[in-house]
């Protein structure tokens, strides 16, 4: 869970030392951070010699990190090995809403604070959902393909159905979720939710009817990804679930790769229980070309870029930006993902501050 915490009686540790990979990330982070006096930044290329690079990352603050874990090599990714080689660490950022290359657990224990741009780049994967349902349903990549390869085929053939009408059935009604039923309520549809962590009231409130998963799976037509990947959601969508799904329905995710067996997926894809799936995220990113789902023309496949638009990386960058300068500045701690470390980090602050006095 991520909460909002304020840092008691912190004052600013100066200079706050903050660290990055040169992997692309918006100029606005950099420009926010290089206008601050009391902060220094260092970007470290992933091309230099690891040394060079342990360099940056030993005396760093702040680690501002990216959050897809096939994009960063696992040797500066936040494990344990990383955290002992780091004394100075006390705040990962997250380049994103997930921690995928981030251990919060050792980071709890070594009295790290973990925190992500959560619902910053909401708005572009919402967008990115409902793309990806009109694009499958009314099979407008189908179509695509085959002007471009085809003719003598008749419109008929490529008969689509509309979303008007349809029930769309969310796992996970967060900040991604609540926007994704707001879009949806556009077309006239039934909004169902499973998320546990919220009370039928609060799913209420965020425009949708709360039920059971099993119950979600059987009455959608079409199920849409937006829940976190972690122990209670890995591998959720297994063969058994797929098979629980409504007859010809459709199968989103914009989530996490992980949270759906792909070859269970393929298979309900091939038999014809399920119509189609739209698939932003892959257990492998991206996935290799001959991967069996890649070869169904009745998938949309896109590479992790449902929150990949200009205006989401931007505001990402932006709201981990802030988030930086305020710490740094002692002020309030937010969206953080380990809240219980925030005492220990307190105290791990203070010797900092010491320490540069």
């Amino acid at each position: 869970m991520i909460v909002n915490s304020r840092l008691l009686e912190i004052d600013a540790v100066k200079p706050c030392q903050v660290a990055r990979m040169d992997l692309w990330i918006d100029p606005v982070f950099n420009q926010m951070l290089n206008a601050e006096p009391g902060i220094q930044l260092e970007t470290a290329k992933l091309s230099s010699p690891e040394q060079d690079i342990w360099r940056i990352l030993e005396k760093a603050h702040v680690y501002q990190i990216s959050a897809a874990r096939d994009e960063l090599p696992a040797l500066y990714q936040v494990n344990r090995q990383l955290i002992e080689k780091c004394p100075s660490l006390m705040l990962v950022s997250s380049t994103g809403a997930g921690f995928d290359t981030v251990d919060v657990q050792a980071c709890t224990e070594a009295g790290i604070a973990v925190v992500s741009q959560l619902g910053g780049n909401a708005p572009a994967v919402s967008e990115m959902a409902i793309g990806l349902m009109l694009a499958v349903s009314r099979r407008i990549v189908e179509c695509d393909r085959k002007m471009k390869t085809e003719t003598g085929f008749a419109r008929e053939a490529l008969m689509g159905h509309d979303i008007s009408g349809k029930t769309l059935g969310l796992v996970g009604i967060g900040h991604t979720g609540a926007r994704v039923a707001k879009l949806a309520k556009a077309f006239d549809m039934d909004i169902l939710a499973f998320d546990p962590l919220l009370s039928p009231d609060q799913v209420r409130a965020k425009g949708a009817k709360q039920v059971d998963l099993e119950t979600l799976l059987r009455r959608s037509d079409i199920v849409s990804v937006h829940c976190p990947r972690n122990g209670s959601t890995l591998n959720m969508f297994d063969e058994q679930r797929f098979k629980n799904m409504k007859q010809g329905s459709i199968f989103i995710t914009t989530a996490r790769g992980g949270i759906h067996d792909e070859q269970a997926l393929y298979r309900a894809l091939e038999s014809g229980h399920l119509s189609g799936a739209g698939l932003d995220v892959w257990q492998v990113e991206p996935p290799p070309l001959n991967h069996p789902l890649l070869a169904l023309p009745n998938v949309v496949a896109t590479f992790h870029t449902a929150g990949v638009s200009h205006e989401g990386r931007r505001q990402v960058a932006k709201m981990a930006a802030e988030l930086i300068i305020g710490v740094c500045n002692g002020q309030p701690i937010e969206r953080v993902a380990n809240p219980e470390v925030l005492k220990r980090f307190e105290e791990r602050w203070k010797a900092a501050l010491s320490a540069c006095e």
